[in-house]
């Protein structure tokens, strides 16, 4: 059998900008963080992958996730070293 060359195929993700994309009804999970358990190693922020993940310094929230933009993958419940983010159902009520 004849392997098609790579130049007849397109390559690459087929969305530029995820993350700008906000998410619909879709999600039935979302990353809830245990504020106190958070020791800001900053994983989660690094592994996002449509970067909705952001640090407050000084603050007693200590991680910040843009739920509208959210996709509730669970990258970063699972890459967190001190595991003081969960994934939930999500409440479409209480959307932040």
């Amino acid at each position: 059998m004849k392997r098609p060359k790579s130049s007849e195929y397109l390559l690459g993700p087929a969305a530029t900008e995820f993350s700008n994309t906000p998410t619909g009804k879709w999600k039935s999970m979302r990353p809830v963080v245990k504020q106190s358990g958070c020791k800001r190693c900053k994983q989660c922020i690094i592994f996002c992958p449509c970067n909705v993940i952001s640090e407050n310094p000084g603050v007693d929230e200590k991680i910040k996730i843009q739920y509208e933009f959210c996709k509730g993958c669970g990258i970063c419940a699972n890459v967190c070293i001190n595991k003081c983010i969960s994934m939930e159902k999500e409440d479409k009520q209480n959307e932040t």
